[in-house]
C-alpha cells in the first residue's frame, strides 16, 4: 500500500521480514553470517523522478541524528541489474540515534529504508522482488 507524495509517490508500507525469509538470506547470500543480515525491519518511499528521490537520499544523509551504515545503489548505470533480476532502488542501511532511540536501547539497531521510482514500486507489490 502507498501512502502519501502527491502523484502516486509515498510510504510503501512493509512487514518485518519473516524469520524463514531472514533464515534463507542468511544461507544463502550471507554464508551463515548472520551480522551481514540488516533488513529485517524496512520501509521503502517510491518517488515519481529521479530528483525527487536524490533529494530524499539528501535529506537522510544529511540528518544529523541518522547514522548511515551503507548505500547500495542499484539506480547506477554501472550496476548489473542481471545480479537483482532487474530490480533496482537504492537501500540506505542505517540506524537512528538520538534521546528517544537510545531510552528504548535502539539506537544501534540497523534498518532499512529503500528509495525507489513509483515504476518499480509497482512491481515490487505485485510480488515481483520476492524469492
Amino acid at each position: 500500500e502507498v501512502w502519501g507524495g502527491g502523484g502516486g509517490g509515498g510510504v510503501v508500507w512493509a512487514k518485518i521480514k519473516s524469520p524463514a525469509r531472514a533464515s534463507e538470506k542468511v544461507v544463502r547470500c550471507y554464508s551463515y553470517d548472520v551480522s551481514r543480515l540488516l533488513d529485517i525491519c524496512r520501509q521503502t518511499i517510491a518517488f515519481d523522478t529521479v530528483d525527487d528521490l536524490v533529494q530524499c537520499l539528501r535529506a537522510i544523509v544529511d540528518d544529523g541524528d541518522v547514522r548511515v551504515v551503507r548505500i547500495k545503489n542499484r539506480l547506477d548505470m554501472g550496476y548489473d541489474s542481471g545480479e537483482s533480476a532487474g530490480y533496482r532502488d537504492v537501500a540506505i542501511n542505517l540506524w537512528v540515534c538520538n534521546s528517544t532511540t537510545g531510552r528504548f536501547g535502539l539506537d544501534t539497531h540497523v534498518c532499512e529504508v529503500q528509495l525507489m521510482l513509483t515504476q518499480f514500486a509497482s512491481v515490487k507489490a505485485e510480488d515481483g522482488h520476492k524469492r
